[in-house]
């Protein structure tokens, strides 16, 4: 609980740091979209092998300026790794860093030994091999750094790619699906750089309570990128990569497009909108009809005041986080245009669970410090953010669940700001949001899922495949910030 002499230290401490966004970027030139290079795998004796290099890098984000960075096999994030449903995998990782890490594949079911959570550190110079069949059905995922006390860091340095899997049915299916061309990854970030280029990370007591909030966009580690689509129908996978900013993406002529998938694949049918909201980790597959050749953008529009994802209270007050507008990606179409099939009316079937088949409700309460107690956590005296009153503890395992069952998650959120909660091992189905069933967009498999201030929500998984009684997964905010200063429980499955 916060008290009230704490919430006005904190108060203070944020009017006085505040960083709006200062757009002055906006009228630099134009540049390409860089399309990351798409990797297949090499056929192994067992399986499929994805080489993966975490290297350090140098990248020019800004004109005539240099930026230190780390990499997957490139200076900058990671390939694009293609999966395909029912192949055997293994991800050979290897750390030429000079500091620990992780990788942990954000989304996907597979053993806890091969998760890539805080528990598989890859230590300087060494490979990490972990290897896993496949078992997820179509859709956009992405592996990230895990490292306890540091993701947040080393993903804003770079240590981020996306995953697209596939799978016969989604092949099937009539929708853009050549990548690079009408089918394109959309990893979005924001960052800021110091004046000498540098990125700059946590310098203030703002920057770990609301989590890392940049004034600067990057869309797959460009700046002011543009794309020059060849055909009429433009498939985008959004992935928003940030470490703390919500985007609400839209396009600024409003049109309306066909979100046709979130976290964990394609929803039961298009869903037609004019934004989608996604917070840190979440993922949706849009498709844009272009109607002719007058260049339009995918922009973040400012989150609603009443949104129930807007802060609240003073600190909403104050300051939202998420209250800018930003250009995304500017499209100009070709004079030419490709024809494209018409968008299918059903997408997938996806079963529901049944609440009657869970064999416990499990209540997850979020809370956070305010005031000092943070400023404490900074210097590695206290912890800032909760779970159930508790800050991570690698010696603690918070839940031990057992095989094949299934659970329901109640996760109450008892702070003044948003957080998304996000769970390893599967995917689950929202069940309700303070007692009313989700919306459309909601209604696919998702893995992580927005908690505004004051909300409930519950959730349904199941816990199948695999058992370890010794190594955990994960379940914490998807605000990096956050996770590294105390946001984030394991447990087992056994």
């Amino acid at each position: 609980m916060i008290k009230r002499r704490d919430f006005i230290h904190s108060a203070a401490l944020l009017s006085s740091s505040l960083v709006l966004p200062k757009l002055s970027l906006a009228a630099q030139s134009q540049n390409t979209l860089a399309i990351p290079e798409r990797l297949d795998g090499l056929a192994g004796p067992s399986g499929l092998r994805y080489p993966l290099t975490l290297r350090e890098g140098s990248m020019q984000f800004l004109p005539g300026k240099r930026t230190s960075t780390f990499g997957i096999s490139r200076d900058y994030l990671g390939p694009t790794l293609f999966l395909r449903r029912g192949n055997n995998v293994e991800m050979a990782v290897e750390n030429t860093l000079n500091e620990q890490t992780t990788l942990h594949w954000h989304g996907l079911h597979v053993p806890a030994a091969a998760d890539g959570g805080p528990a598989q550190i890859i230590d300087p110079g060494s490979t990490w091999r972990p290897s896993f069949e496949v078992q997820q059905r179509a859709g956009t995922f992405w592996y990230h750094s895990h490292l306890l006390h540091k993701t947040g860091e080393q993903v804003y340095r770079g240590l981020a790619g996306m995953i697209v899997i596939e799978d016969d049915e989604s092949k099937k299916l009539a929708l853009p699906q050549n990548y690079g061309v009408d089918d394109i990854p959309v990893l979005v970030q924001d960052r800021r750089f110091n004046d000498d280029g540098s990125l700059s990370y946590l310098q203030s007591h703002r920057d770990v309570m609301m989590g890392m909030y940049g004034d600067t966009i990057l869309v797959n580690g460009c700046l002011n990128p543009v794309f020059r689509p060849t055909t009429r129908r433009l498939r985008m996978r959004l992935l928003n990569a940030a470490n703390a900013r919500t985007f609400t993406f839209a396009f600024d002529d409003q049109r309306d497009f066909a979100l046709i998938a979130s976290d964990g694949g394609f929803l039961e049918a298009p869903y037609q909108c004019k934004s989608v909201v996604l917070a840190p980790s979440e993922r949706a597959e849009i498709i844009v009809e272009i109607v002719d050749q007058r260049p339009f953008k995918l922009i973040s529009l400012p989150l609603d005041s009443n949104s129930p994802f807007a802060m609240r209270g003073m600190m909403g007050r104050m300051h939202s986080g998420n209250e800018s507008r930003f250009d995304i990606l500017k499209i100009e179409p070709q004079l030419t245009l490709e024809d494209s099939p018409d968008i299918p009316a059903a997408l997938n079937q996806i079963p529901r669970m049944d609440p009657n088949d869970a064999v416990i409700t499990r209540r997850l309460e979020l809370t956070m410090a305010m005031g000092m107690g943070m400023m404490r956590r900074r210097q590695g005296s206290d912890a800032s953010f909760f779970i159930n009153g508790q800050a991570m503890n690698m010696n603690r395992i918070d839940y031990r669940v057992k095989k094949d069952t299934t659970e329901i998650w109640e996760v109450v959120n008892d702070t003044m700001m948003m957080h998304p909660f996000h769970i390893h091992h599967s995917q689950f189905q929202i069940l309700d949001r303070n007692g009313v069933a989700p919306a459309a967009e909601e209604r696919g498999l998702k893995d992580t899922v927005k908690i505004g201030p004051g909300e409930t929500v519950r959730f349904i998984m199941r816990f199948e495949n695999f058992s370890d009684t010794e190594i955990p997964y994960m379940y914490h905010c998807h605000i990096l910030e956050h996770e590294d200063n105390g946001m984030m429980g394991q447990f087992t499955v056994e």
